[in-house]
């Protein structure tokens, strides 16, 4: 079932039940009532990462509470995406950016992972999850991406399961088609990994080259920046091997 995007669609933190009302964040009621001017009776979409999405009613028992109610079920909790996104941070308004776009296609685990050549650095790791939720409100995912802490890419690989094929941008790729490498992945369980805007070390290329559970592919015959790359990377895979097919 497809998410309704005519609806506003908000994420709690309550559990979800037919006729189970909860009382509205200080930040929800705020931004319904006086941002949205919903008033007594109106419906919203609720989700909570766990139960599915309900359509609920919206009362007012004061002028300074709002009650959420939900009334039914609209689409059951679908099982959480499996593909992971290993990134180096970026500038922050670039980094809020990749997030978002991560998440829109699919990421189910967002690892940052400091390189060499990191420009960027992670200075809050609720600012992430924010991003996440809001491009889940937006975009109509019911499964929230988990979002873990910083991790250096070399304890990151030694502790890597080897079960999980990882799938790095490699600029220094000696072709332009990511297609037949990524093809030729028999594992369904995925990570992306894309560095930072000075790319990989030759250290570090040369690190990822010699393992046998990283896949290094192409992004075609343009340089990319580093968030239109991940974009770009994570589409393919989609659609070669994801679950865009």
């Amino acid at each position: 079932m497809r998410a309704n995007y005519r609806m506003q669609r908000l994420f709690v933190g309550d559990a979800l039940a037919a006729g189970v009302a909860f009382e509205a964040s200080k930040d929800h009621f705020h931004y319904l009532a006086n941002v949205l001017r919903m008033a007594e009776g109106d419906a919203v979409l609720l989700f909570n990462g766990r139960d599915g999405e309900w359509h609920a009613t919206l009362s007012f028992p004061t002028r300074k509470r709002l009650v959420l109610t939900p009334v039914e079920q609209t689409r059951p909790q679908p099982a959480p995406s499996d593909l992971h996104y290993l990134f180096a941070p970026l500038k922050v308004g670039r980094l809020d950016y990749i997030v978002q776009k991560a998440v829109e296609m699919g990421a189910g685990v967002l690892q940052p992972v400091l390189t060499q050549h990191v420009q960027g650095k992670i200075t809050s790791l609720e600012r992430l999850q924010a991003n996440a939720v809001e491009a889940a409100e937006q975009c109509g995912i019911l499964a929230i991406p988990q979002v873990t802490a910083p991790r250096k890419l070399e304890e990151l690989l030694a502790e890597w399961p080897r079960e999980r094929r990882i799938i790095f941008c490699d600029e220094g790729h000696g072709s332009q088609n990511p297609l037949p490498a990524l093809q030729a992945i028999e594992e369904r369980r995925l990570a992306l990994l894309v560095g930072p805007e000075g790319g990989f070390s030759d250290e570090e290329r040369a690190l990822l080259r010699n393992l046998d559970f990283v896949t290094p592919i192409p992004l075609g015959p343009r340089i990319l920046r580093a968030d239109t790359a991940a974009v770009a990377a994570m589409a393919v895979i989609q659609a070669a091997i994801g679950d865009w097919r």
